[in-house]
């Protein structure tokens, strides 16, 4: 999820947890650790595979977090001793606020490695965009409210209370969606008698109401689209070549293994010039990806692997407008 709506999630989760007891230090340190697991992006590993891949990682890990836990309620009882005696909800506090942003996380399409350093597939339960006014502004709003409304009548706290709730709702609205549109992605499948080896559903930016639904199978992908408001349960989807080929003599490569991993799968492999690129499929939209990267480089008679770098793509401006029409385009039927 973007940065500022985890900052807004951490402030949020601290004033519900302990603003009643030590005022706005309760949303200060909740936001600075809501901010703190993606300061990882602040550590350049001089690759760019590397770079996208270890984003979320150790510091999004369950584990790591519970251990930093004790060692931010340490300083935070040195900066603010007289609130010694709530050290326990301190630590609740600051372990929410961890865990908090990695759930959210989890929430999107990008991937997650909460069980970091085990080697399990990034979560990602692809439920929401990574930017949702819908999501954000409560909690923008149940924060503003707490740090201008007086602490004495607890308006402003309960008023956060209730934005937070809020929020919370929309992510169970958010998984409720997401259900209802595989349902219906994989009746369209058998319809149009698709084979697919896996399938999957994301939200288009800013909303829940478009899902962009990505299918796989042995020789390319699909790529269709599904409005909440569509009178029809039939999706149209467009079918595209990927040249799998192309790796053959790469398939030990890192950047090409990480890849394969990091992306459960959903990606694509083409030649631009004399260069072997890898796209993830589940971040963007046909033709425009927002993560590509240069893997090898052809040769004669086999691939020469490279070291990774990001491809960088015209944006697809463009494309938002088309989703604000896909989504009432039936309605206006």
């Amino acid at each position: 999820m973007d940065t500022v709506t985890q900052i807004a999630l951490g402030a949020a989760v601290g004033e519900a947890t302990l603003g009643r007891k030590v005022g706005k230090r309760a949303m200060l340190w909740g936001g600075i650790c809501g901010l703190f697991p993606d300061l990882d992006v602040l550590v350049p590993l001089g690759d760019a595979v590397k770079d996208f891949t270890y984003h979320r990682s150790a510091s999004h890990s369950l584990f790591v977090l519970a251990l930093l836990t004790p060692v931010f309620v340490w300083l935070i009882l040195k900066i603010h001793p007289q609130t010694r005696i709530h050290l326990k909800k301190w630590g609740l506090l600051v372990y929410l606020a961890f865990a908090t942003h990695v759930i959210l996380d989890c929430c999107t399409v990008y991937g997650t490695q909460i069980f970091w350093p085990l080697h399990t597939p990034p979560v990602m339960w692809s439920t929401i965009f990574i930017i949702d006014p819908l999501y954000s502004i409560p909690l923008f709003v149940g924060v503003l409210a707490g740090l201008i409304l007086s602490r004495k009548t607890g308006r402003g706290h309960t008023i956060n209370a209730a934005c937070l709730s809020l929020s919370t709702l929309y992510l169970l609205w958010c998984a409720g969606a997401k259900w209802h549109v595989e349902n219906v992605a994989h009746a369209s499948l058998r319809q149009q008698n698709i084979t697919q080896q896996a399938v999957l559903t994301i939200p288009s930016p800013f909303n829940t109401l478009l899902w962009r639904v990505l299918v796989m199978d042995d020789k390319g992908y699909y790529e269709g689209y599904y409005s909440l408001f569509d009178k029809t349960d039939s999706i149209q989807l467009r079918q595209y070549p990927t040249d799998a080929g192309l790796l053959q003599g790469l398939e030990q490569h890192w950047p090409v293994k990480r890849l394969q991993w990091f992306t459960h799968g959903f990606y694509s492999v083409r030649q631009m010039e004399n260069d072997i690129v890898m796209a993830d499929l589940r971040m963007g939209s046909e033709p425009y990806y927002v993560f590509q990267f240069k893997v090898g480089e052809l040769s004669n008679p086999h691939p020469i692997p490279t070291k990774s770098e990001r491809v960088r793509m015209a944006r697809g401006w463009d494309q938002l407008q088309k989703v604000w029409e896909r989504i009432w385009r039936d309605l206006a039927i």
